[in-house]
C-alpha cells in the first residue's frame, strides 16, 4: 500500500462518487451547477478569488442567473437567505498585485449581501502563502485541485489557438490554459468540509458551525469516474503560533514514487525539488524500464520564475541525467498550431498516475514551496480493484488525449500497441496539437539565482534570520529579531511617508515656505489651541497620519507647548474616534473588516492599557482603525486613554525635542535627515519598551 494515514496522508474517507474536472470550463461548470443547489453553507478557500471569474460551462448558462461568480452568490443570498457563504483567499504579496483583481475586498464583500463573509488569509509565516483551492458545497460535496475561481483561467479541452471566448475582463485574449481539479462527495467532501472550516478559523479568528450534509448538489451533468472508492487527502502546512507543520505532501511524493514500477505520468507546473528528482532517479536506476513521461509549461513568464523556477527545472532535470536514466524520461509542453501561427497551452495543473494504481489531483507543485512553505491540498486515490485501476489508467489517457487532439481511445490503443507512454506522447497529435519537447537553455548565474531562489522557492518559511544572512551572505548576529522587525518597519513607515510627502501630489503641502506660512498663522491666533485640537479629530475621522500632526504641532510651537497641544489634540482625536466606533457598533465595522476585525479586536482586548499601548507603538493597523475598533469591541474606556497615552508618550517625546527640524526633514528627506529621523524612532521604540515593561510590572504588582 502507498497511502498510509498519519504518514504520508491526512485522512482516506469514502466517497460514493469522484469524477477529475479536465479545465476550467468543466470545473467552473460543474461548481455552478453546485452553487445552484446549495441549501446551508458554502466555502471558497483558494490562492485567488475574482468576483469577475465566468461560471460557465463550455455553453454560456441558460439557467437565468447571472455569470459570474459574485452575480451567483448575490442571487444564491437572495433567493435562499439561509445561506452562509464563507470566502477565504490569501492576503497576498504585493508581488502578485498586477495578477489579482484590484481591491478584491470591495469587489467581493461591497457587492455582495452580508451573508457572504469575506476574509483575507494572513495567518501564515514569513514568505509562506496559502495555496489551497477548496470549494464545499453543504458539507455534500467539494473540489479540490490546481484552480482557483479567477480569471484567466478558463479553456475547454480543445485548447484552441483561437477561442473568442478566452478573454480577460478588459477583452484581451490569452493563451490556451490547462488545470485539473476533482469533485468528490459523501465523507471524502466532509472531511475536506472540516479542513475548510479550520482554514477559515485560523484565518478569520472565529469557527463556524459544523452542519449535518444535506440534499445533492452533485451537478447532473458531471459523470462520476469512480464510484464507492477511498479518497486520501495529504497536506502541507508550514505551521505556526505553536503549531507543528505538517508535510504530508512531500511524504507521498516520495512514498508514490518508492512503489513505481512501469510508468509515471506528471503534469506540474513548477520542477525544482531536488529531493524529489533525486528519489525519481533512484526508482528509475532500481527499475530498468520504468519510463516518465512529465508535461509542463513550455517557459516561465514572469521575470523572479524565470529566474527561479526555470533554473530549479534545468538542476531537476539534470539530476536524472546525471544519474543515468535520462533516456526514459521526458519533459513536454503542448504544442498548439495553426499553418504558421504557434502557441502552446500553460500547464498549471498538479497530477500524477503511478502505473495505473495510484492517482494524485492537487494543489502542489513540484517545488520547494509546496514541499514546506505554502499550504496545499492534494487528493490521492489508490486502486483497490480492477475497475479503479481502469478508471486510473482512463483518466492518465484522457489528460493526453487533452494535449495531443485526439479522443482518449486514441492514446489508449496507442499505448496498448506500443507499450510506452514516451513512444505515445512522440507519435500521437492531431488538429496542430503535439507534446514537444522543453528547452529551457542554460541556467542564470549562481550568484543571482541562489539570492532569489531563497526568497522565492525557499524550502519552509522564511525565518528573519535566515532571509538577513541570504541577503547579507554572512551570518547574522543573534538579536531580538522580533523587535528588530519591528524598528525596521516603524522606519520604514515614516520614511515611506517622508519621500511620499516629497515626491507624489502631495508634496504641493510639504512646501517649506507654505508650511511656515501656516505654522506661523496658526501660532498668531487666539484660537490656536482650539484649531490644533479640531485638526487632529478632523485628521483622525479622515485617516490622516497622526504623526504627521504631532510632527507640524511640534514645528509650530515648539517643545514644551508643542507637546502640550499634540498630546491634546492626539488624545481628542482618539476619544472622538472611539466614540464613533462605540455609535457604530461591531457588527458594521465586521460590514467592512470582515472577520479580520476578531483579529484587531483580540489583539486589542487581550491585554487592556498594554495592548493599546503597544499598537501604538508599532499599529496592526492605522490609528484611526484602531480607534473604531476599540470602541466597536467595548474596550475599557480608562483602559484605552491610558494606553493610548503610553503609546503616544515616546513620540510625542521625540517629535517635540526634534522641534523646528521635523518640517525640514519632512520636506527635503536628504539621507542625513533620514538617518536623524530612523535614529528618533529607535529611541521612541526604546521608551516605549520600557514604559510598557514598567505598567506590566505594576499591574502583576496589582494582582
Amino acid at each position: 500500500m502507498i497511502i498510509r494515514p498519519g504518514h504520508n496522508v491526512w485522512r482516506v474517507d469514502r466517497a460514493a462518487r469522484a469524477a477529475v474536472l479536465v479545465d476550467a470550463a468543466a470545473y467552473f461548470g460543474a461548481v455552478r451547477a453546485a452553487l445552484l443547489r446549495a441549501r446551508s453553507s458554502v466555502f471558497i478557500i483558494g490562492w485567488d478569488i475574482d468576483s469577475r471569474t465566468p461560471l460557465r460551462g463550455e455553453e454560456p448558462p441558460d439557467d437565468g442567473w447571472p455569470e459570474t461568480l459574485v452575480g451567483v452568490l448575490a442571487r444564491l443570498i437572495a433567493e435562499r437567505p439561509q445561506v452562509t457563504v464563507h470566502l477565504l483567499l490569501w492576503d497576498y504579496s504585493v508581488l502578485y498585485a498586477l495578477e489579482r483583481e484590484l481591491f478584491p475586498v470591495m469587489a467581493l464583500r461591497w457587492k455582495t449581501p452580508r451573508q457572504v463573509r469575506l476574509c483575507l488569509d494572513d495567518a501564515l509565516p514569513l514568505g509562506a502563502s496559502h495555496h489551497q483551492k477548496i470549494v464545499v458545497v453543504d458539507d455534500a460535496v467539494a473540489f479540490s485541485g490546481g484552480l482557483d475561481l479567477t480569471i484567466r483561467r478558463w479553456d475547454t479541452s480543445q485548447h484552441r489557438l483561437d477561442d473568442p471566448r478566452r478573454l480577460d475582463p478588459a477583452g484581451k485574449p490569452y493563451r490556451p490554459f490547462h488545470d485539473v481539479q476533482a469533485m468528490v462527495d459523501g465523507p471524502a467532501a466532509q472531511a475536506l468540509a472540516t479542513l475548510a472550516r479550520e482554514r477559515w478559523a485560523r484565518g478569520a479568528c472565529e469557527r463556524p458551525r459544523p452542519i449535518a450534509p444535506a440534499g445533492d448538489p452533485w451537478p447532473d451533468h458531471v459523470r462520476p469516474d469512480f464510484t464507492d472508492v477511498d479518497v486520501a487527502i495529504a497536506r502541507t502546512d508550514p505551521g505556526a503560533d505553536g503549531r507543528a507543520d505538517i508535510r504530508e505532501v512531500a511524504a507521498l511524493f516520495h512514498d508514490s514514487i518508492a512503489a513505481a514500477e512501469r510508468s509515471i505520468y506528471i503534469e506540474n507546473q513548477f520542477l525544482t525539488c531536488a529531493a524529489f528528482a533525486e528519489r525519481l532517479a533512484q526508482r528509475m536506476r532500481e527499475r530498468p524500464y520504468l519510463e516518465t513521461l512529465i508535461v509542463a509549461p513550455q517557459n516561465h513568464e514572469s521575470w523572479i520564475e524565470a529566474r527561479t523556477m526555470r533554473n530549479g527545472r534545468i538542476r531537476f532535470m539534470r539530476i536524472l541525467q546525471e544519474a543515468g536514466v535520462g533516456d526514459r524520461v521526458r519533459l513536454l509542453y503542448p504544442e498548439v498550431r495553426d499553418g504558421d501561427r504557434v502557441t502552446d497551452t500553460m500547464i498549471h495543473s498538479k497530477v500524477m498516475v503511478v502505473d495505473d494504481r495510484f492517482l494524485r489531483v492537487g494543489s502542489a507543485n513540484l517545488n520547494n514551496r509546496s514541499m514546506g512553505t505554502d499550504t496545499e491540498c492534494d487528493l490521492a486515490i489508490e486502486a483497490a480493484t480492477d475497475r479503479d485501476r481502469a478508471a486510473i489508467a482512463a483518466v492518465r489517457d484522457r489528460l493526453i488525449a487533452d494535449h495531443c487532439g485526439v479522443a482518449p481511445e486514441v492514446v489508449s490503443a496507442a499505448l496498448a500497441r506500443t507499450g510506452s507512454l514516451l513512444a505515445v506522447a512522440q507519435q500521437v497529435g492531431e488538429h496542430g496539437h503535439r507534446l514537444q519537447p522543453v528547452d529551457d537553455g542554460p541556467p542564470d548565474p549562481d550568484d543571482l539565482t541562489v539570492t532569489l531562489e531563497g526568497v522565492a522557492d525557499p524550502e519552509r518559511p522564511i525565518a528573519p534570520e535566515a532571509f538577513l544572512e541570504q541577503m547579507l551572505g554572512a551570518p547574522a548576529r543573534r538579536v531580538q529579531w522580533g523587535r528588530l522587525a519591528k524598528i525596521l518597519l516603524a522606519a520604514f513607515v515614516v520614511v515611506g511617508l517622508a519621500l511620499a510627502w516629497q515626491y507624489t501630489p502631495l508634496a504641493a503641502f510639504t512646501d517649506p515656505d507654505r508650511v511656515r506660512e501656516a505654522f506661523d498663522w496658526v501660532a498668531r491666533e487666539p484660537t490656536a489651541p482650539l484649531i490644533v485640537l479640531s485638526a487632529f479629530v478632523v485628521g483622525g475621522i479622515l485617516a490622516f497620519p497622526v504623526t504627521l500632526l504631532i510632527a507640524a504641532t511640534a514645528a509650530a510651537f515648539g517643545p514644551w507647548l508643542g507637546f502640550a497641544y499634540a498630546a491634546a489634540g492626539a488624545l481628542a482625536s482618539a476619544l472622538v474616534t472611539y466614540g464613533i466606533g462605540a455609535t457604530l457598533g461591531r457588527e458594521t465595522l465586521q460590514d467592512y473588516l470582515g472577520p479580520r476585525l476578531n483579529r484587531i479586536r483580540r489583539s486589542i482586548a487581550r491585554r487592556g492599557i498594554i495592548a493599546v499601548a503597544a499598537v501604538r507603538l508599532v499599529p496592526i493597523a492605522p490609528f484611526t482603525l484602531v480607534n473604531l475598533v476599540a470602541g466597536a469591541s467595548q474596550i475599557k474606556l480608562q483602559d484605552y486613554m491610558i494606553g493610548t497615552a503610553l503609546g503616544l508618550a515616546p513620540g510625542l517625546i521625540v517629535m517635540s525635542a526634534l522641534g523646528s527640524q521635523i518640517v525640514r526633514i519632512l520636506a527635503e528627506p536628504t539621507w542625513a535627515n533620514v538617518l536623524l529621523l530612523v535614529g528618533a524612532v529607535v529611541v521612541w521604540i526604546a521608551i516605549s519598551l520600557a514604559l510598557q515593561l514598567l505598567v506590566s510590572k505594576l499591574r502583576s504588582a496589582d494582582a
